[in-house]
């Protein structure tokens, strides 16, 4: 199998995406048909976890439905191939992917060859042709095990889950310690008590050889506890005489980063480009299928040796000999495997490419970090100016770099997720100036300011916290993150920052010392990842029962034994075993032994009534409750408000949650029709003549809302609904003609109904709307049909396999019992 391949007018390519079969094609020619499998063509099935536990843990794969198609039609191709080549993505899925459909095409070893590349290029995809290899069973193992664990964790742990906390939720592996690491990090917000300090500023007149007059701002190189010790310290700067006493001048230079790995590349792309995760790697894959750019899964910051020669040729070109500086990088990352080489553009000539606005950004972003991985450092001076504040005995510094040659800082400048006060990390260029000058004063400023709260993680820093902590991998980063959003368990959103008051001292020149107040906007936060109050309550009944699940050194573990099946060290069923045993065990005491968990708080008592105020987690979510639940039918039953967005379980007072109790309010009358204010599932409405209307995000407050405010928001809803009406029938006034979102539709009896792009919808009857409407529900009559045959067959097919199933399952077990 790894011998050369002479190249046959009937070979049959297979790979898992149209748009890398369409960019393959035309590097191989007439000789080869490409086809897709459309990605995986088959999975674990639904019933009894998928996997055969008595038997080693066998997993039991099925073709999905919607597979079956491309399957037919891939068998097809195959019979009549007198070469087959399984040319899926190198990484651990794409070869299960391979192996999926060796196995399920039935093909032969004799003419089936498995050829891999790590970008699409004419050279890459010849130089796999001539030199195929054999379907790697190590790293097909080291997939099936991730995949049967996350299964068995995820059927197991679930149903507790519905049992103990909540119906219908769901647990993962990975994205359950990924939840653990916000939730973690939301606790130490909530805790953080912030601590203020006086941070003094002076902003000085200098003058230099030529007469000019240049400012100097610097900062004095402390800060004080209390606004007497700042006052006092500012007085004395009046009439103080402010002299240099010390200027230090550092060599410095900066290094370019390595090339981009999945992490950081999604990293860099969140912070730079705003991209998500999940949209960075949607980007990178049509990049890479398109042939622009290498394999966008890897881990792996080492570049080939022809990419070297390429970047320093491009450098020399562009910018000069003195620009060029041949690296060769190391991997740092935990148990780094997957691809053979860093994220690059193939072609490292070409600057930009065609494609969407997103995809030209990206790429620009991969070319411009590969081209200065490979450049020179950039060499800077570092200027340090000590300023003695007279007879105080304090100093102020002023600091400022010079680039003395910019180096790879001509292309690139990596970003950072640091928060805080940026603004005094900037550089600046100095005035000239020596030693024993004396400066004058312009002003002195005092500005209280607050230690900073750990920063939230966004996307980009939480792929980073899990390459860390070596959990998880290329190629799960943006699935892991997505999920835990899409469960509901942690919410990505921007947050207004509030108002805070600040101590304020000013001092000019020849004037009067100023003390104020002043406020200012603080804890604004932008795409941040927050845990919900379902997702805490969920995190903290894993870490109290399945301390192992949600353990961050466990988890790395499982994914270094991954690591050592795809080399072929372990056996990955063995490692399965060892897991699944205890696990099931503690699954058994934990449905038997736990206590249901809703995160209940008691907050105190209703001053009115006398009853306990409480809150959990009920079956819409987070809510408020006056009084207990009792089994006495005659006993007062208790009343619920659901929280309010921004509103915890764990922070919630027990003022907050009375309040919660004053809606629904009654503002008074409009056309003679009372007029409510509510909170309901979806938030806060006004609700008048049997019809709701939503209160405007972020400017109405339901607590507050007066009744002309209300009106005028009823006013407003009914212009909207006029605009949607096209036409109306007097004859028949259940249908109407409407705008919505997609387009012009018909309305009738509570469903709606598409009106054809040929059609005009201002222009149709009554007659007319009649017709589409019957049109309509016979079509949709006919594919009802279809899919109800098509699922009475999938469930014979599935209740013969569980019968086959459960007659094998009883032998097993009759003749375990006989043996002991």
């Amino acid at each position: 199998m790894g011998k050369k391949t002479t190249v046959t007018e009937e070979n049959l390519v297979i790979v898992e995406s149209p748009a890398k079969a369409k960019t393959i094609e035309k590097f191989l020619g007439k000789d080869f048909l490409v086809k897709s499998s459309y990605g995986h063509i088959r999975d674990l099935s639904k019933s009894d976890f998928g996997v055969d536990i008595n038997n080693n843990y066998q997993p039991d794969y099925i073709v999905s439905s919607d597979k079956k198609d491309v399957v037919k039609e891939l068998k097809q191709l195959a019979k009549s191939a007198k070469m087959v080549w399984l040319a899926s993505d190198e990484d651990r899925e794409g070869e299960a992917i391979a192996w999926h459909l060796f196995e399920t095409l039935g093909l032969k070893e004799e003419n089936t060859r498995r050829i891999v590349f790590h970008e699409i290029t004419k050279d890459a995809i010849q130089k796999a042709v001539e030199n195929p290899r054999k379907i790697d069973t190590n790293l097909v193992n080291a997939q099936q095990a991730r995949r049967v664990l996350d299964r068995l964790v995820g059927f197991e742990l679930s149903p507790v889950l519905w049992r103990k906390v909540k119906p219908s939720l769901s647990a993962g592996r990975v994205q359950s310690v990924a939840v653990r690491l916000i939730v973690d990090r939301e606790r130490e917000v909530f805790a953080f008590k912030p601590t203020s300090a006086y941070r003094v500023t002076a902003l000085f007149e200098v003058t230099d050889e030529k007469g000019r007059i240049k400012e100097l701002k610097a900062e004095l190189n402390k800060r004080f506890n209390t606004i007497e010790e700042t006052k006092a310290f500012v007085e004395k700067c009046s009439d103080a005489q402010f002299l240099v006493s010390q200027i230090e001048k550092k060599p410095m230079k900066k290094t370019p980063a390595a090339p981009f790995t999945t992490s950081t590349l999604q990293q860099e792309a969140s912070r730079k480009l705003g991209y998500s995760v999940s949209q960075t790697m949607s980007i990178a894959q049509k990049l890479y299928e398109a042939g622009k750019i290498t394999y966008m899964r890897t881990d792996s910051v080492n570049l080939s040796d022809l990419a070297l020669n390429m970047a320093s040729t491009m450098i020399t070109e562009k910018m000069g000999a003195e620009y060029v500086k041949i690296r060769k990088y190391k991997t740092k990352a935990k148990g780094a495997q997957e691809a053979h080489e860093a994220i690059r553009p193939t072609y490292l000539d070409k600057e930009t490419v065609s494609g969407s606005a997103q995809e030209k950004r990206l790429y620009e972003l991969i070319w411009k970090r590969t081209i200065a991985s490979q450049m020179s450092d950039a060499q800077l001076e570092k200027t340090i100016i000590h300023i003695n504040a007279g007879t105080t005995g304090e100093k102020f510094m002023a600091t400022g770099e010079v680039i003395k040659f910019d180096g790879f800082l001509k292309v690139y400048i990596e970003s950072t997720d640091a928060e805080g006060e940026q603004d005094d990390k900037e550089s600046v260029l100095l005035p000239p100036m020596n030693e024993g000058d004396q400066l004058d004063m312009l002003n002195v400023e005092a500005r209280q300011r607050w230690s900073q709260k750990p920063a939230r993680y966004t996307e980009a820093s939480l792929v980073r916290k899990l390459e860390e902590l070596g959990i998880g991998r290329p190629s799960t980063y943006a699935p892991t993150i997505s999920t835990i959003q899409n469960r509901g368990y942690v919410e990505k959103e921007d947050r207004d920052g509030t108002e805070r008051t600040y101590q304020h001292i000013w001092l000019e020149r020849g004037k009067e010392l100023i003390e104020s107040e002043k406020t200012e906007i603080t804890g604004a936060e932008r795409s941040k990842l927050f845990p919900t109050d379902i997702g805490m309550v969920v995190n903290d009944f894993l870490v109290k029962y399945f301390e192992n699940i949600v353990s961050f050194d466990f988890t790395a573990k499982v994914e270094k034994e991954f690591d050592d099946v795809a080399l072929g060290n372990i056996e990955w069923s063995k490692s399965i075993d060892e897991f699944y045993k205890p696990f099931h065990v503690k699954v058994e005491e934990t449905l038997e032994q736990s206590e249901k968990s809703t995160g209940e708080r008691v907050l105190g008592v209703d001053p009115t009534s006398g009853q306990q105020v409480s809150v959990r987690i009920g079956r819409f979510g987070p809510l408020a409750q006056i009084g207990v639940s009792s089994d006495d039918e005659e006993a007062e039953k208790p009343r619920f408000a659901s929280l309010r967005k921004g509103q915890h379980l764990e922070t919630i007072t027990l003022e907050e949650a009375l309040d919660l109790f004053k809606l629904p309010r009654t503002l008074g009358e409009f056309e003679n029709k009372v007029v409510v204010i509510g909170i309901g599932r979806f938030g806060p409405y006004i609700r008048h003549d049997s019809k709701f209307v939503s209160l405007k995000k972020g400017v109405d407050d339901p607590f507050e809302i007066d009744l002309e405010t209300a009106i005028e928001r009823i006013k407003t809803k009914r212009e909207e609904d006029l605009k949607k009406i096209i036409k109306l029938f007097d004859e028949e006034p259940e249908l109407q003609i409407l705008n919505g979102r997609w387009g012009p539709f018909i309305k009738y009896q509570k469903k709606n109904y598409k009106i054809p792009k040929d059609k005009n919808a201002e222009e149709l009857s009554l007659e007319d709307c009649k017709a589409l409407i019957e049109a309509d529900t016979k079509s949709t009559a006919k594919k009802g049909t279809k899919t109800a045959a098509k699922k009475t067959t999938a469930k014979k097919t599935t209740a013969a396999k569980k019968t086959t199933k459960k007659a094998s399952t009883t032998k097993k077990k009759t003749s375990t019992k006989k043996t002991k």
